[in-house]
């Protein structure tokens, strides 16, 4: 998308072709449901001849250039009539190519930018512990409050298990050294 009045420059990549013609063609914007797309030849490029231009074409705003790999459509002065998608075709020998086409939007003003939305902070809610006679600000949910009890019993749970297996192992332990030891 560009403003009206800027250059707008295309490109073409011509690295797989070693042709002798590029075609820079312009297919309108949204044509209409009933009608078959239309494109206008806007530039050829040839080796001998150099630029030509299609018919009706404002010479003086278009500059098309060429080297080895890469064809350049040059657009000054940009108008909303210029709106639509822009195509390279190359004519090799014996292939022809067509690009897919690259779409310019010619506007007059360009769209502004919405402002950076403000990050808002989280209040933290503090977990407190309730009191019988009072309560005084937000106290911890029945749900935090029985995970925190549910954790806390797992924890001794495992505790008393692993401290059960320690002392089976050295009772087992104790039983095999008296066994070697007699």
């Amino acid at each position: 998308m560009v403003q009206t009045h800027e250059t707008v420059t295309l490109s073409c990549d011509m690295k797989t072709s070693t042709s002798t013609r590029v075609y820079w063609l312009r297919q309108r914007q949204d044509p209409s449901p009933k009608s078959h797309p239309e494109f206008l030849p806007l530039a050829i490029w040839d080796p001998v001849k150099k630029a030509a231009f299609g018919e009706g074409v404002e010479q003086e705003k278009l500059n098309v250039s060429h080297d080895r790999t890469w064809s350049t459509l040059s657009l000054t002065r940009a108008e909303t009539s210029d709106s639509g998608t822009y195509f390279c075709m190359i004519i090799g020998n014996p292939q022809l190519i067509f690009g897919k086409g690259t779409r310019l939007s010619v506007v007059d003003a360009l769209p502004t930018t919405a402002q950076p939305t403000k990050k808002t902070t989280l209040k933290k809610k503090v977990c407190r512990i309730p009191k019988l006679p009072s309560q005084k600000g937000s106290s911890c949910s029945s749900l935090t409050l029985g995970l925190l009890v549910a954790g806390v019993l797992v924890l001794l749970v495992s505790l008393s298990v692993a401290i059960h297996l320690y002392f089976l192992r050295r009772r087992a332990r104790l039983r095999f050294m008296k066994q070697f030891c007699r």
